[in-house]
C-alpha cells in the first residue's frame, strides 16, 4: 500500500507541477537573439492564447509513464541504504538520497528527453501543422531509430550531475525541517507541518543544482530544429555564458521555485491521505517516537517526486 500511496501522491505531484516545467524548459531553451518570451508570467500566457491550456501540458505522458518505475527504485534504494548505514542521521539521509538519485536517472533522463522533446513541439501554434511526436513513446522510438541507446540518454552525464546532490539535499533538508519543526502525536498540524516541510525541502534542492539543469534541458532540446549546435557539456557551457552571461543559469528559475512547493504539497498530502486511509487514522500520527521511525520520516521515504 506505501508504493500504491507513492505512485499516486508523485502522480498529483506532476498534475500539478507540470505547467510550471513547461514554462521552465521553454525559457531556458528559448533563442537569446529572438527571445519569444520575456518572462515566467508572460511565457504562461504565450502558451495560454497561443497554444490553449492543453499547450502547458506537453509532454505530460513521459514523467507519468516513468512515475512507477521511478519511486520504484528511488523507494528501494533509499530504503536499503539507510538500512546499510544503520543510523537515521541527517548526513546519512543525504547520502541515501544521493544514491537514490544516482540509480533512477536510468528512466529519468530518457523521460525528461522525451518531456522536453514534446514541450518544445509546436511552439507558438495553437494546431501544429508538423507534428514531428505523436506521443512520449514515438518521441524515444524516433530518437531510438537515428541515434540509437546514446542518443535516448542524450543528457545522461548532466541528468546524474543534477540528480545525485540534488535529491541529497532534498532528503537531508526535510529531514532537518521536520526535526526542526517537531511530530507529537497530538499535533493538529503535523501534515501541514510535513506538507511545509516538503515544500521547503523541493525548493532548496532545485537551488542546489538550478545551473546544471539549464545545460541538461539545451543539450536535450538541442537538434530539434535539425541543427545540433552543442558538441559537448563544456561547449554548451562555453557557448551560454559567452552568448548571454553567467545569468543564463537562471533562466526559468521562477517557474522552477513557483512549481516546486505545490508539487511536494500535493505530493505528501496525498501520499498521507491514502495511507491514513488505508491504514486507520489511528495507525498514522501515533508512530511519531524519537527511538522509533516516525510517521513522517516514513512518508519521507515513500513519497518522493520522481524530479523533485
Amino acid at each position: 500500500m506505501d508504493f500504491v500511496a507513492g505512485c499516486i501522491g508523485g502522480a498529483a505531484g506532476v498534475l500539478v507541477g507540470h505547467p510550471f516545467d513547461t514554462v521552465k524548459v521553454r525559457l531556458q531553451v528559448q533563442s537569446v537573439d529572438k527571445p519569444l518570451y520575456r518572462g515566467t508570467f508572460h511565457c504562461f500566457q504565450s502558451i495560454i492564447r497561443q497554444e490553449s491550456v492543453f499547450g502547458l501540458y506537453k509532454g505530460i505522458g513521459s514523467p507519468m509513464m516513468g512515475l512507477t518505475f521511478i519511486n520504484a527504485i528511488v523507494f528501494g534504494v533509499q530504503g536499503n541504504t539507510m538500512r546499510l548505514l544503520g543510523q537515521d542521521t541527517p548526513m546519512n539521509q543525504f547520502f541515501a538520497g544521493a544514491a537514490a538519485g544516482a540509480i533512477q536517472c536510468v528512466i529519468c533522463c530518457p523521460m525528461e528527453l522525451a518531456k522536453t522533446r514534446m514541450q518544445m513541439q509546436g511552439t507558438g501554434e495553437k494546431k501544429s501543422s508538423k507534428r514531428l511526436y505523436k506521443n512520449s513513446l514515438d518521441c524515444l522510438a524516433r530518437i531510438y531509430n537515428r541515434e540509437g541507446l546514446w542518443g535516448v540518454n542524450r543528457g545522461m552525464v548532466t541528468t546524474l550531475i543534477r540528480e545525485t546532490p540534488g535529491f541529497g539535499v532534498y532528503f537531508l533538508a526535510y529531514d532537518v525541517l521536520t526535526r526542526s519543526l517537531g511530530c507529537e502525536p497530538d499535533d493538529r498540524y503535523m501534515i501541514p507541518k510535513l506538507l511545509f516541510a516538503g515544500g521547503m525541502a523541493g525548493i532548496a534542492s532545485w537551488l542546489s543544482t538550478y545551473p546544471v539543469d539549464v545545460i541538461k534541458s539545451r543539450l536535450q532540446a538541442d537538434g530539434v530544429g535539425g541543427v545540433n549546435q552543442y558538441s559537448s557539456i563544456a561547449d554548451c557551457v562555453r557557448q551560454s555564458v559567452r552568448r548571454e552571461g553567467y545569468m543564463v543559469f537562471t533562466r526559468g528559475l521562477t517557474s522552477t521555485l513557483l512549481r516546486a512547493f505545490p508539487v511536494n504539497a500535493a505530493t505528501f498530502a496525498t501520499v498521507t491521505l491514502v495511507l491514513m486511509y488505508a491504514r486507520g487514522v489511528e495507525e498514522g500520527p501515533q508512530d511519531c517516537e524519537p527511538a522509533q521511525t516516525s510517521h513522517h520520516a516514513q512518508i519521507q521515504q515513500q513519497a518522493q517526486p520522481s524530479s523533485l
